[in-house]
């Protein structure tokens, strides 16, 4: 992972190496990823929550016991918890978004995948998101993930990167070109 570039940082690096060691250890890689994208759509969706691992004005305690009861009424796994326990104790919250992506890029390498990161205007159903996995798996012939993030700015359609493929097929980017050839006709 040293020659990584992208969004994990040095510090998230090491812990997310930890975080899939402890949980190859254990056998238990597809529960903790389960947890740590439950955990990213909460910080997606939550200012508050981004505030709070982010803020060096909060007490490492006072974070320690806010996240701690944000995991467990999200029902994360007693290992998940625990990490994301040390981590805020180690004042590294700030990094936990690195330490997730970190993480599922070690799990997706070791199964041979492709993370395909997808931006949707709103959630994609199940059989939206199948559909896109099977286009996306013909596009890079081979295994996908799809990373989903929700942004309603984009208004309607997909942003889809993949590696350093981007497809771009917004009702946001659409409407932006249309007015730049108004503005230059």
């Amino acid at each position: 992972m040293a020659a990584q570039s992208g969004p994990v940082s040095g510090i998230a690096e090491r812990y997310a190496n930890a975080l899939f060691d402890l949980a190859d250890e254990r056998k238990a890689l597809d529960e903790v990823a389960e947890d740590l994208r439950s955990l990213k759509r909460m910080l997606d969706d939550s200012a508050d929550l981004r505030k709070l691992v982010r803020s060096p004005v909060v007490k490492s305690e006072d974070q320690a016991r806010a996240i701690e009861a944000v995991a467990d009424r999200a029902g994360l796994s007693q290992l998940t918890r625990n990490f994301i326990g040390v981590v805020a104790k180690n004042r590294r919250l700030f990094a936990i978004e690195g330490m997730i992506a970190g993480y599922l890029q070690i799990l997706a390498r070791r199964r041979g995948e492709i993370t395909a990161e997808v931006t949707a205007a709103k959630p994609l159903s199940d059989a939206q998101m199948a559909a896109l996995q099977d286009s996306l798996r013909q596009v890079v012939a081979g295994k996908v993930s799809v990373d989903l993030t929700v942004d309603p700015s984009l208004l309607g359609g997909l942003v889809v990167k993949v590696g350093s493929r981007l497809f771009d097929s917004s009702i946001r980017t659409k409407l932006q070109r249309m007015q730049q050839a108004i503005r230059g006709a």
